[in-house]
């Protein structure tokens, strides 16, 4: 997983082998830069979280860089008349991609950590709040004994490949309450934003760009509350929230490929905050990050997966999109 504060060749470089596979045209780009004096030198000149791939590719296809396309096209964009637009979009806008399929490999720890209960669900970060619909999309997961599906028929389906004794639910959770915190909400219902949403999506990846679409129609039936604030100082205010406005439901904190945005420091204290507040019995903990991201939480996984946590112990790997899920035990 990228480390979003480090050295641009090196992390260019490290961008490129995890793209490698998944977008090869991201994947040129990132290796193009990584020799690049002059690209190099004007990705120097943002702030370090600015630098990264994801959001700077982006802002150039938003300005019309064509993608699949060759590495010429983008570095004449960065270079030339269209360098201080694609600048102000990097430096005002935040990759918040949203990936609704990764509900397939949460949903086996959220279910574990409700017990039977309803969820009182916060999803720190949760851009238009996809993942907070874990009650609205049908599942299969094919495991090496079959099969496992739930959901109606109607509505749209998240599909994940399964190895590993995971605890696969008999039926969708009941959602007694949901919120997203984040700094910068995106309105599901404002076409720029989800505009925004897609340009995100890396561009041969066509099945998430359709799985997006739909997510998003789904959410617009009924979108979900998302709260303007910082998950460093306003979570024990939510938490607070969802115990008085639903005291039957299992309070359940989850995020997925979001702490990786905070510096060192502030993922240490963010892990030991966490665990505070499970020992106390205020929520659970589910989470979803790269292995030591959240510092405590480190496993071996496999390439382009994720340590799946579940009040601070490594029960899963999971693909970033959530295609796959490996239980450890």
């Amino acid at each position: 997983m990228l480390e979003l504060y480090g050295e641009v060749r090196a992390a260019y470089r490290e961008f490129a082998r995890y793209a490698a596979g998944a977008s090869d045209t991201f994947a040129q780009w990132a290796l193009a830069v990584a020799e690049d004096d002059e690209v190099v030198a004007w990705l120097g000149e943002l702030p370090p979280v600015k630098r990264q791939p994801n959001l700077v590719f982006a802002a150039a296809r938003l300005h019309g860089v064509p993608a699949p396309g060759p590495y010429e096209g983008f570095r004449a964009a960065v270079l030339g008349g269209e360098g201080v637009a694609i600048r102000d979009t990097i430096l005002t806008h935040a990759t918040q991609t949203n990936e609704a399929r990764r509900l397939a490999t949460l949903l086996p720890a959220l279910t574990l950590a409700a017990g039977g209960r309803p969820l009182a669900l916060i999803e720190l970060g949760p851009s238009a709040g996809l993942c907070l619909l874990p009650d609205r999309w049908s599942y299969r997961w094919r495991t090496p004994n079959g099969e496992h599906t739930i959901g109606g028929p109607d509505d749209p389906e998240l599909d994940c490949d399964v190895t590993g004794p995971a605890p696969l639910p008999a039926e969708r959770p009941a959602v007694a309450w949901r919120s997203g915190l984040d700094i910068a909400p995106i309105d599901v219902r404002d076409d720029e934003r989800v505009r925004w949403l897609e340009t995100l999506v890396w561009p041969e990846q066509h099945e998430r760009l359709a799985r997006l679409r739909a997510g998003v129609e789904l959410a617009r039936r009924d979108p979900p509350p998302i709260v303007t604030g910082d998950l460093r100082r306003d979570l024990d205010a939510l938490i607070d929230r969802a115990h008085a406005e639903a005291p039957d439901a299992a309070v359940i904190v989850v995020h997925s490929a979001v702490i990786m945005y905070l510096e060192g420091s502030d993922r240490r204290d963010f892990e030991a905050a966490m665990r505070e507040r499970v020992a106390e019995g205020r929520c659970h903990w589910v989470s979803m990050e790269a292995s030591g991201v959240v510092p405590g939480l480190v496993a071996e996984v496999p390439a382009g997966h994720l340590v799946l946590g579940l009040d601070g112990d490594a029960v899963a790997s999971a693909d970033q999109h959530g295609a796959a899920l490996g239980w450890l035990r």
